[in-house]
């Protein structure tokens, strides 16, 4: 944090409540309600996973909690505050699921580019990124274009800059899209290794093994409500796994929001 900046100080790292969105009436299409009065609290260092089928709320979520798109009703604080408010979002990574990239920039420069979004010191970039193309196992790649990438690697380098302010709090829409068998173990490994730095993690997806291994709690959407909430030690201990509560959550549409 830069010298003289005032510390945003919060218990929670976010709060959601009452929060809902809905989409006005396109040509063509009705107004479309994306998510339904959620309410949620996500506590400093922990990892969280939101799961649901497709077009359940995830994305929305997200956007939400990133000042990307305002509520139709109820109230989000992260850090205590707007997550519209720059300093908050200075304390943010991002991971958008269908992320765009500069094609005619190479991985490392792509990364510098990110890194002067924040306004960091020069050499604090560059050391950031030599650490980062590493943590992601990138470096051969560091100086090819991006539009000669892979899908896995463009999916690798997108999740480097979402490290590259050093963030807080890191929110990832469907990281593990496009990684091969080797890219989800070492994605696993990194948001590890981001927990036992402290970092904050909130993850969309719908790979529940991975999501398991992982997270601490987990929240299931259906048709744009929480239906349910748990956490994944409580599962491990009752012998019950994370496919059978969220099959039994997926068929039950109507169910009330409830904590496993």
């Amino acid at each position: 944090m830069p010298a003289g900046e005032q510390a945003i100080v919060s218990e929670l790292v976010l709060e959601a409540s009452g929060l809902s969105k809905t989409y006005a009436a396109q040509i063509g299409q009705p107004a479309r309600q994306a998510l339904v009065g959620l309410d949620l609290v996500i506590q400093p260092g922990e990892t969280f996973g939101l799961l649901g089928p497709n077009g359940a709320g995830k994305t929305t979520s997200q956007k939400l909690f990133l000042g990307l798109a305002r509520p139709t009703r109820g109230t989000i604080r992260v850090f205590g505050q707007s997550p519209e408010n720059p300093d908050v979002r200075n304390r943010i990574g991002y991971l958008p699921e269908n992320p765009y990239f500069y094609q005619h920039l190479t991985g490392e420069e792509f990364l510098r580019f990110c890194g002067g979004l924040f306004n960091l010191p020069r050499h604090l970039v560059e050391a950031r990124t030599d650490q980062l193309l590493a943590q992601v196992r990138m470096q051969e790649a560091r100086k090819v274009q991006l539009k000669k990438y892979s899908k896995g690697m463009l999916q690798r380098v997108g999740i480097a800059q979402a490290l590259i302010n050093d963030p807080e709090l890191v929110l990832l829409d469907e990281p593990m899209s496009g990684l091969d068998p080797v890219g989800r173990h070492e994605f696993r490994e990194l948001i590890l290794d981001l927990k036992r730095q402290g970092k904050t993690i909130f993850f969309n997806s719908h790979i529940l093994s991975d999501v398991s291994e992982i997270c601490d709690r987990v929240g299931i959407l259906v048709e744009g409500r929480l239906a349910a909430q748990a956490a994944v030690d409580d599962l491990k201990r009752q012998g019950r796994e994370l496919e059978t509560l969220f099959m039994e959550t997926v068929r039950a549409p109507k169910a009330v929001a409830a904590t496993a």
